[in-house]
């Protein structure tokens, strides 16, 4: 298991990235973002699947969690 800069390990932080997802999710909700609350609700269930052990982090068999390269 990996862990980044700030010690948190990989379980740990896909909870965080789960959490910040639901807390996102309730700011699209309130502004009525309906596409936005749809996409962030995606990326919190996938990251609920990956928490719980029934998908891999990554798709790239090679590349583990390698990015798409787009900037956020």
């Amino acid at each position: 298991m990996g862990s980044d800069r700030a010690g948190i390990g990989d379980k740990e932080a896909i909870a965080y990235i789960r959490q910040m997802l639901g807390e996102l999710h309730n700011v699209a909700q309130r502004e009525g973002a309906d596409m936005l609350c749809y996409l962030i609700e995606m990326a919190y269930v996938e990251a609920g699947d990956v928490q719980a052990g029934r998908r891999p982090r990554s798709i790239m068999h090679a590349e583990r969690d390698k990015s798409s390269g787009m900037t956020v």
